[in-house]
């Protein structure tokens, strides 16, 4: 219940119509698939016999008739190591006698599951680009309707200068458009793994790099430029990639949660009666969905660490790196996917409080302006004494209570150089003027 419906991707959180689910069954079928498409290739090939449809209408057809209790496959893997050696006992009990000889001809276990994990990664992140895509046009309409929304940036936990919303949503739209670019580019390099024993393909002779391309062509994956048992670039890349499609979601949660907090009150996240409930206070209302995605956020470096460390193989085989991949790759499918949905979800109901935003830069005013203050006299005193002034006006003008924006106008007009400081000087659009381009640019690349 936890990892497959809360944290992840699981059955529960899927539209059956379009999306994946990522748990062993789903793997399991993945290596079926595998197996069927390798028989097909070897026929395409010539290397065994395809009269009247040959052994691979029969593993097909065996296939969709199974039934694998993977339970008791993953027992029954523990004496091989891996659940390939199983799985073709129990196809091979299931085809006809004349087709056995060809089933998982000329393949290791290795070329089965790696084939298997880049099916489902493939099928995964068309389903993850898809939704931070949508995500990524949520952000930009949010950008736009908002870039004249003007709230407190904050730098270190405090407030600094005055930004716009659209600003801050513009910049949630680039690291979401990034992330579905990066799925989408390493989505297109996922490989069948296709080498034999020890990387030969021996069994084949001269038509090993015609099988290959044809099981390939068989599953829409890609062709690799050689056998990568051990040479684990390509899952590595994808490792980084699902972490990347889980990480920029979770900045997105981070911003929420913090902006959602009682004393702020700039967010509420949507979701409808009960969300974000509390099963002690009845008056939360409870940032949840940010929650998960900034959980899926934490727990996806230690799985990327992993798939890291395992990529330090042996010669032509790993003794254990290549298993040590397989339950950290799942787990990350499964991030990436219940995190590009959920954030999705996120910024399509996001409710967004504007007169919270502009109350909270009034209760910074007129600190907030200290920047743009300095700036505009800069030229007039140097930066260094430009600063200063501005620092000193502000704690005289704080003497007795809290500065107003009249207070620190009349501490900074005793100096000759400030003396003809315009009040409009302490209008926080007065700093936003150069916002509109950068929001402008960040939408036309995030589109583009």
């Amino acid at each position: 219940m936890f990892d497959d419906e809360l944290f992840g991707h699981g059955p529960g959180g899927a539209d059956a119509d379009h999306r994946v689910v990522v748990d062993d069954a789903t793997v399991v079928a993945a290596m079926v698939r595998a197996e069927v498409a390798l028989l097909r290739a070897l026929q395409t090939c010539g290397v065994v016999p395809d009269a009247d449809g040959g052994p691979a209408v029969a593993l097909a057809e065996a296939a969709a008739r199974l039934t694998i209790d993977v339970a008791d496959l993953g027992l029954r893997a523990r004496g091989a190591g891996n659940a390939v050696v199983p799985l073709v006992k129990i196809l091979l009990a299931a085809v006809p006698a004349d087709a056995r000889p060809w089933v998982h001809y000329g393949a290791t276990s290795q070329d089965i599951v790696d084939t298997a994990l880049m099916l489902l990664a493939r099928d995964v992140s068309a389903v993850v680009a898809a939704d931070l895509r949508a995500a990524t046009e949520a952000a930009a309409a949010l950008a736009e309707d908002h870039r004249g929304t003007v709230m407190a940036g904050r730098t270190l936990g405090q407030v600094a200068v005055p930004t716009t919303f659209g600003l801050k949503a513009a910049g949630w739209a680039a690291g979401l458009a990034a992330a579905a670019a990066d799925v989408e580019r390493v989505k297109s390099r996922l490989a069948v793994q296709l080498a034999g024993a020890a990387g030969t393909l021996a069994v084949y002779g001269a038509k090993a790099s015609d099988v290959v391309a044809a099981f390939a062509a068989e599953l829409g994956l890609a062709v690799p430029a050689g056998p990568w048992h051990t040479e684990r670039s390509r899952v590595r890349e994808l490792a980084a990639t699902l972490a990347g499609a889980v990480a920029a979601p979770g900045k997105v949660a981070t911003d929420v949660v913090l902006m959602a907090m009682s004393e702020v009150g700039e967010l509420r996240e949507g979701g409808g009666p009960g969300h974000g409930g509390s099963s002690a206070m009845p008056h939360k209302q409870n940032p949840v969905t940010s929650v998960l995605l900034r959980a899926a956020a934490v727990r996806a470096p230690g799985l990327l660490g992993t798939v890291h460390a395992a990529g330090l193989q042996e010669h032509e085989r790993a003794a254990g790196g290549w298993h040590a991949e397989w339950q950290p790759l799942e787990e990350l499918l499964r991030l990436a996917a219940g995190s590009a949905r959920r954030v999705r979800e996120l910024l399509e109901g996001l409710d967004v409080d504007a007169a919270r935003m502009a109350a909270n830069l009034d209760a910074a005013r007129p600190w907030v302006m200290a920047e743009a203050l300095a700036t505009r006299l800069a030229p007039r005193l140097g930066r260094a004494e430009a600063q200063d002034l501005v620092k000193h006006a502000l704690e005289d003008a704080a003497r007795d209570g809290a500065p107003t924006d009249d207070a620190l106008l009349a501490q900074l007009r005793r100096h000759p150089a400030a003396a003809d400081l315009p009040a409009a000087a302490l209008d926080p659009r007065a700093a936003l003027q150069g916002v509109d381009p950068l929001i402008d640019a960040a939408l036309a690349a995030v589109r583009g």
